[in-house]
């Protein structure tokens, strides 16, 4: 059984509320969106937070979510590399169902510092979601079995 983090509105065209975390913070999920024409391009912020770099993380999900590689995960982990993301802090899960059916969604991080970005995108996600959660006890940012970022 897969089990990952993440957040699935009930409604696909609703915005999430704020979800309680296991350290009993919150986070509000933001939709990934694209930016305006006339606005600059969101950029990595290397010495900065997980917060700061939420909008590159969600403009890179946002792109990728809107091309031919959308149900790859390996897109996501690519394009957030490409975008300057550390590939060795991510985690990714995979594209298929153990019996080989397309995953509903899926679910890719960037651990940054103590905190993870997380996206998660797929047909029963509705529009991409993006969050900042504090990192999971065990260090890592998506909970159960991930595939391995071998490429």
């Amino acid at each position: 059984m897969l089990t990952a983090t993440g957040c699935t509105p009930a409604d696909p065209e609703a915005t999430p509320g704020p979800t309680p975390t296991s350290d009993g913070t919150t986070v509000t999920p933001t939709p990934g969106a694209t930016p305006a024409p006339d606005a600059p391009p969101a950029a990595l912020v290397a010495d900065g937070t997980a917060a700061d770099n939420l909008p590159v993380f969600a403009a890179v999900t946002a792109a990728v979510w809107a091309s031919a590689d959308r149900a790859a995960g390996r897109a996501y982990v690519d394009a957030l590399a490409a975008a300057g993301f550390d590939k060795t802090a991510m985690q990714v899960t995979n594209d298929t169902s153990t019996v080989g059916n397309p995953a509903e969604s899926i679910q890719f991080s960037v651990r940054w510092g103590e905190e993870c970005l997380i996206g998660q995108v797929g047909p029963a996600t509705g529009e991409p979601v993006t969050v900042v959660v504090p990192v999971l006890t065990e260090g890592s940012c998506l909970i159960g079995q991930t595939r391995p970022i071998d490429w």
